[in-house]
């Protein structure tokens, strides 16, 4: 797969992890952030939806470096490492422990 295609998909899945993670409603206009959600929070989704939040974690944290380019075999890992983190710290916030384990 060429790394546009990469690109393009991963964008995808970071967009719609946006929306998934954060539904919007028009009876609950609350801001949320990134810090509120723990690793409890993750872990209580299901299957894609469980998918879709990581993925969302690692997008924002690849954004917020400004660095564009990844591993997937480095992500694959990393996510292994941030479920095994967050079942042992439940309460931690989602975000530092993907932090975490990104190094």
């Amino acid at each position: 797969m060429k790394l546009t295609s990469k690109m393009s998909f991963f964008g995808t899945v970071v967009f719609s992890a946006f929306f998934s993670f954060f539904p919007a409603s028009a009876q609950d206009n609350t801001d949320r952030t990134i810090e509120q959600y723990s690793c409890k929070d993750i872990l209580r989704e299901s299957g894609s939806n469980r998918e879709v939040a990581v993925a969302f974690l690692h997008g924002f944290l690849l954004g917020k470096s400004g660095i564009s380019k990844f591993n997937i075999g480095t992500m694959t890992k990393q996510t292994d490492d941030f479920v095994e983190r967050c079942l042992d710290n439940p309460s931690e916030k989602a975000v530092d422990v993907m932090t975490k384990v990104k190094g």
